[in-house]
């Protein structure tokens, strides 16, 4: 007969062995990576299964990554910020994530509609607050975000932008199979989106219901280095490091004409006012101007160094360029005669020399109140200049952003214009595989969102004419729409 000691030293072994194994059930629950990935993609009656396959595979390398690094924090001791940032994050935040919607029988484009808002799931987190320029009252300082020196590094902000709210994917392209290296919406077009790959392939596609490709314009031996739309949207324009620039008809589907040059052709644009000039820099040190209808060159401007990127002032009386040495040129052309002339030199950086992959000119700005221009470079450095149009576009540098350098030629843009109580805003890719939405009115803590969503180096990224979809692009391939949150 049992004694009572007996019967006590049982039910404490019971109740140990009841616990270690529902330890064990919650760490299988934590560490399942294909449940995980399969309740975040699940199989509807419409789905197409290839397309649920690929994203099941992508979620589970991306939780799996996540274990590797919370591991790698747990032993090397690194990264303590992010670590602590994690594990105080919500208990039941994987539930805010909600499933990608059925996907669109045979279109490339893949629908991701989201009945609630998901900003959690996009949101940057920080625990520390700062002061903002505006001085504003301590409640409001707490929106904060990276330091300018940190700004790609993986902090967390507690309250997110709401200007720059998103509520989640609108679609995804996924039929290019190499890195998608430029991409466009079309002039005053919110659903025309355009992008080109180092395959030397364009792709015309809708993101209007359903989102489809409507185009493959192939012909490009190389990588299409850049791109331009016509101002009616009927004709796209590119630049490949083939040596040559391609005119499309879109509509057909069909190249119209084939320039051919002795180098590199690295950007172009069509001119604003005349669009029978296209503006066209190149490895060679060269802006050449070129007869839309007949494919000849008008005029030459040489430069220093090879023009890697370019825009228009709105006027068409002013090109900018940037070179490969970190140097951005204000040029004169003439909007009948098609000469050039350049006006004046601006160095990003008097350390380094790192070429310009951005040069972005708006008419307006907040900030400046008045025209302005974006220049991005590859060593990191984003500059914010004011343009005096009548002094011939003299550029006055108001404020500057360092990131980290980039391996990739990261492109970056403006954001839709706001007011000014909620700043002055860019987006920019990133070799961390994110979306970064900075506030350039802010000295110091200038990361006010972030996008989470491709799985390697976001290289593009465009706005649409209707500023509610902002499109993103990476080095394998993968084009994301994303949908803005509507603010009041």
């Amino acid at each position: 007969m049992a004694t009572e000691e007996e019967t006590v030293d049982n039910k404490n072994s019971s109740s140990s062995i009841e616990n270690d194994n529902e330890n064990k059930k919650k760490k299988k629950k934590e560490i399942d990576l294909d449940l995980f990935s399969c309740l975040l993609q699940p199989i509807t009656t419409d789905s197409d299964l290839n397309y649920v396959g690929i994203r099941r595979l992508l979620l589970h390398k991306k939780a799996e990554s996540g274990v590797d690094r919370r591991k790698d924090w747990r032993c090397n001791g690194r990264g303590y910020v992010a670590y602590r940032n994690y594990i105080r994050r919500p208990r039941n935040w994987e539930s805010l994530h909600i499933p990608s919607g059925p996907s669109t029988p045979g279109q490339s484009g893949r629908w991701v509609p989201s009945p609630v808002p998901l900003s959690m799931l996009f949101e940057v987190d920080s625990w520390s607050s700062s002061r903002d320029l505006r001085g504003l009252n301590q409640a409001s300082s707490h929106r904060t975000s990276f330091s300018s020196s940190l700004s790609d590094s993986d902090r967390l902000l507690r309250k997110v932008e709401p200007a720059y709210s998103f509520v989640g994917m609108h679609c995804i392209f996924d039929n290019c199979k190499a890195s998608v290296t430029v991409l466009k919406f079309g002039h005053m077009s919110s659903d025309l989106l355009a992008y080109g790959s180092s395959d030397g392939t364009l792709t015309v596609c809708t993101v209007s219901q359903p989102p489809s490709v409507v185009k493959e314009l192939r012909g490009h031996s190389k990588d299409v280095t850049d791109f331009d739309f016509s101002s009616n949207n009927q004709y796209i324009a590119s630049s490949s490091m083939d040596k040559t620039v391609r005119v499309w008809e879109i509509s057909k589907g069909h190249c119209m004409r084939v320039i051919y040059g002795v180098s590199s052709q690295l950007c172009i644009r069509f001119h604003p006012v005349n669009n029978n000039f296209l503006s066209v820099g190149n490895a060679n040190k060269e802006v050449n101007v070129i007869n839309f209808s007949t494919g000849r060159i008008i005029n030459k401007a040489i430069f220093e160094n090879e023009v890697t990127a370019m825009d228009n002032d709105h006027t068409g009386r002013l090109i900018f360029c940037g070179d490969a040495q970190g140097c951005i040129y204000t040029v004169t052309i003439n909007s009948h005669t098609g000469s050039l002339s350049r006006s004046h030199r601006h160095r990003m950086s008097s350390r380094g020399k790192s070429p310009i992959t951005t040069v972005q000119y708006r008419t307006f700005s907040l900030l400046a109140r008045g025209p302005v221009l974006l220049a991005c470079s590859q060593d990191g450095n984003l500059s914010f200049f004011s343009v005096a149009l009548d002094i011939q576009g003299y550029l006055t540098l108001r404020c500057s952003l360092k990131l980290t350098p980039r391996v990739h030629s990261i492109r970056a843009s403006f954001c839709p214009l706001l007011s000014l109580e909620k700043g002055e805003f860019i987006v920019s890719g990133s070799e961390d595989s994110n979306v970064y939405f900075y506030d350039l009115t802010r000295p110091k803590h200038t990361c006010v969102n972030k996008l989470q969503g491709h799985g390697s180096p976001v290289i593009g990224v465009a706005w649409n004419h209707g500023d509610n979809l902002l499109a993103s692009s990476d080095s394998e391939g993968t084009v994301i729409v994303w949908k803005r949150a509507k603010t009041s």
